[in-house]
């Protein structure tokens, strides 16, 4: 009999894509694989994407670990990658060890993930030493996107900004939108595409597009955060039409 795992979702109040890509990968996942999933959220209040908003919801998080481990969860993926990345280099480290803390704490011990410290994490799966990336943040939160990066040893070789602070907006965008939105990104020398850098920014739809049209690979917020969770479960890293990070071969 097939074991069923419950994923725990810390999700900004305003974000709609994260409780879609990565069930659906996980999903697909159950078309091939015998484990099942079902998905649990708590949600941390944040509408638009600035560093003041972002820090106030960070704040918020530890509510969000308490809350999901009284309902006993396998693991946790928290999906704000900018808001990680804007308390400070190398901060998603500290976030997940404080977050697991909280679970230890309340008796019921949870591996979190963040989907910043997801983000590197997968690219240095695939070996992956310089990138570039879509992104749909003012430039100066994407700035502070690319210099988080590199100080984890990837180097940013070019990037797009879409400028959209409203992170409803974010949400609405056509999954397909990136599959365009690479082509005005330099990837000469590049070892991989970020289709987006945003959990919220939907993409899953163009990773496949991305890498069938630039032989490179291509990874998202949510894929490397879908990677990142079933790796803390142990489990095989295989997800149909999800782009080479989930091709099982990582």
């Amino acid at each position: 009999m097939s074991r069923s795992y419950r994923i725990g979702l810390i999700v900004p109040s305003s974000n709609t894509t994260m409780e879609t890509e990565i069930p659906a990968m996980l999903r697909a996942r159950e078309q091939i694989l015998p484990e099942r999933f079902s998905f649990h959220s708590s949600r941390m209040r944040m509408k638009e994407v600035t560093r003041e908003q972002l820090e106030a919801m960070d704040r918020d998080s530890d509510r969000c670990a308490l809350e999901l481990s009284d309902a006993r969860m396998d693991a946790m993926g928290y999906a704000c990658l900018v808001a990680i990345m804007s308390m400070g280099k190398g901060y998603h480290r500290e976030s997940q060890r404080r977050l697991h803390e909280v679970t230890v704490a309340n008796g019921a011990p949870a591996p979190v993930t963040t989907s910043a410290g997801a983000l590197v994490e997968g690219l240095k799966a695939m070996g992956a030493k310089r990138i570039s990336i879509v992104a749909p943040y003012m430039k100066p939160l994407t700035k502070l996107v690319i210099d988080y990066i590199e100080n984890e040893d990837i180097e940013v070789i070019d990037s797009v900004s879409l400028e959209i602070a409203d992170n409803l907006q974010v949400g609405a965008q056509d999954p397909k939108a990136p599959a365009e939105l690479w082509k005005r990104l330099n990837v000469k020398g590049a070892d991989a595409i970020v289709a987006s850098a945003c959990v919220q920014m939907p993409s899953l739809a163009s990773i496949p597009l991305i890498e069938a049209a630039s032989g490179l690979p291509v990874v998202s917020g949510a894929v490397c955060t879908t990677y990142a969770i079933l790796k803390t479960l142990g489990l095989e890293r295989r997800v149909p039409d999800a782009g080479a990070l989930l091709s099982g071969r990582y």
